[in-house]
């Protein structure tokens, strides 16, 4: 079968011949592969630096973790993969598959799942949101930014502040639900500045962040108290795409009433992660039929993966390579 492949020590995937993978118990299932979204995961993994990477393997192996599949009767699902998903055949586990509805294309369907694990798993199991809460996205301008905003509004977020620093990405996310944009371009002084001043008009109740390192550090300073009350916030960190690492007083910490917590793999319990198959991703994929929830893709084929695996792809899209 054709397959993109990544060999040890080479930066790119290569679009080749490979080995056809194997079912080795009755809770998989042999898929044709027909489409895969490209996302940081991805890229994180196969080179090594995602805290989920496995360790450095001798002979080549199939890059890309879920997709669009048919079973053998036709039926199409999203499933994960047992085996690496960008191929023309590729194993997924019986229990992390679901059902694509009718109205909903290939593209959308395969870019939309990592963008709701990365949104509703840490909206719903660790933000607790409930309906009025006022939510601040930061780095929302990117592909899971604007369905969390959108995602967060379905879940009855009463005000969906966001930041970024693309001035027209900034402006579309107002389309998609946000009430109130705040740039990053500004000095750090006009920035907290401004976060203050919608604190002081809506108290945040959570905050998604995919950012974290310096913006992080400033939006949690924002919250330090003076030893009055202050208004319970629970802080999300999702993503790192600024930075690993921020410095954060223990002064910030113990004056403000503020539930910190990060949303990622390995931070669910089994029973959150059943629900995200049997429930999350089913209702969001028929928000998405529906087109009550909006995402863009950009379609490329395999056999081009290794000219377009560094592409530059428009901010809030997402890459789908078809099969």
């Amino acid at each position: 079968m054709k397959a993109a492949v990544l060999y040890p020590n080479d930066g790119l995937p290569i679009y080749t011949d490979f080995t056809e993978p194997a079912i080795r118990n009755n809770r998989e299932l042999l898929v044709f592969v027909k489409a895969v979204a490209i996302k940081h995961l991805d890229k994180s993994r196969a080179a090594g630096k995602h805290y989920s990477s496995d360790d450095a393997k001798e002979t080549g192996r199939v890059i890309g973790g879920d997709g669009v599949c048919l079973l053998d009767d036709g039926t199409r699902v999203y499933g994960m993969g047992v085996s690496g998903m960008l191929a023309e055949k590729a194993v997924i586990e019986k229990h992390r598959m679901v059902l694509i509805p009718r109205g909903l294309d290939d593209s959308t369907a395969a870019a939309l799942p990592n963008a709701v694990i990365g949104a509703a798993m840490g909206l719903r199991f660790k933000a607790n949101i409930q309906p009025g809460d006022n939510v601040l996205i930061n780095g929302a301008t990117g592909f899971t930014g604007r369905v969390a905003v959108q995602i967060a509004k379905y879940y009855g977020a009463k005000k969906v502040i966001v930041t970024g620093r693309n001035p027209q990405s900034l402006k579309e996310l107002l389309a998609l639900g946000a009430d109130e944009i705040i740039s990053l371009k500004q000095t750090d002084e006009q920035f907290i500045a401004q976060l203050k001043e919608a604190y002081s008009a809506s108290p945040v109740d959570i905050i998604i962040d995919y950012l974290w390192g310096h913006t992080a550090e400033m939006i949690l300073a924002s919250l330090k108290g003076n030893g009055s009350f202050t208004h319970k916030t629970r802080y999300v960190s999702v993503g790192s795409i600024t930075g690993d690492v921020i410095q954060l007083s223990a002064a910030n910490l113990r004056s403000v009433d503020l539930q910190l917590t990060g949303s990622g793999l390995g931070s669910w319990s089994k029973g959150q992660v059943g629900q995200l198959f049997t429930e999350i991703l089913p209702e969001m994929f028929q928000l998405a039929a529906d087109r009550k929830l909006k995402v863009d893709t950009v379609e490329v084929s395999l056999k081009d993966i290794a000219s377009l695996w560094n592409v530059d792809v428009p901010d809030g899209k997402r890459l789908v390579v078809t099969i």
